[in-house]
């Protein structure tokens, strides 16, 4: 497929590790010029900038809080200054976070909220109209095995992932029209390096649930999100596509 995205441009956020980088260098791979987000991280996101552009490709570094409208526009306009738009958007970002639910506060809820739905929605409010401009677009939205199997200690985060999902499928609705197809990929046990927020990951989760007997790689959610914003992906939107090994079954 090398080559099949030249001329587009995907934004992927929370692109400085793990899933997210893995996206970037794929679609780059793939002849996609890529803008490469981060919150916080700059060292982390101008790595993964680094080696797109070692690699031949061309990318766009930008430190930018999703969840902040006023970032996400200037973002944006960066974007547009050194690309000319955005085709591809990949809402990746997220906090994870195992909190019980009767310790959990407010504040807390709202903080998983605001990146992981809230920064979806911004983000998508921002990028579609450049979109449609464009003649149509892709949004692909990084869900999870957690809202579907109902882990504890994850009640926020499996909201906003369940919340995430809903968004794309009405999305997926309404922007049809202009050739705009919104999908989510709900990864399940994945070999990633986690955060100390993150905590260990919950033994729902744990190989031994996995028919196939191992966890998945971040190249091969990287792969099924490539599928879905390239032309293979052309008449697949509102979709939840699971990429779990088999410990969930639709």
């Amino acid at each position: 497929m090398t080559g099949s995205l030249e001329g587009k441009v995907a934004l992927v956020t929370g692109a400085g590790r793990n899933i997210g980088r893995a996206i970037a260098l794929r679609l780059a791979g793939d002849g996609a010029m890529v803008v490469v987000n981060g919150r916080t991280d700059r060292a982390a996101v101008e790595a993964v900038a680094g080696e797109i552009t070692a690699m031949g490709g061309k990318a766009l570094s930008c430190i930018a809080d999703i969840s902040d409208p006023q970032a996400v526009a200037g973002m944006l306009e960066a974007a547009e200054a050194a690309f000319g738009g955005i085709d591809i958007a990949i809402s990746n970002a997220g906090l994870r976070r195992q909190t019980p639910f009767l310790s959990m506060t407010l504040e807390e809820w709202r903080e998983i909220m605001a990146v992981a739905l809230d920064g979806a929605f911004i983000l998508a409010r921002a990028v579609v109209p450049r979109m449609i401009r464009r003649g149509g677009g892709a949004l692909v939205g990084l869900s999870g095995i957690s809202t579907h199997l109902g882990t504890p200690n994850r009640a926020h985060v499996s909201a906003s992932k369940a919340g995430l999902e809903g968004l794309m499928r009405a999305l997926a609705v309404e922007l049809a029209p202009h050739n705009i197809r919104c999908n989510c990929v709900a990864p399940g046990p994945i070999d990633t390096l986690r955060g100390a927020s993150a905590g260990a990951m919950p033994a729902t989760l744990g190989e031994s649930g996995v028919p196939l007997g191992r966890k998945g790689s971040v190249e091969e959610v990287a792969a099924i999100v490539r599928m879905l914003v390239g032309p293979e992906g052309g008449y697949v939107t509102g979709q939840t596509i699971h990429v779990n090994g088999g410990a969930f079954l639709t």
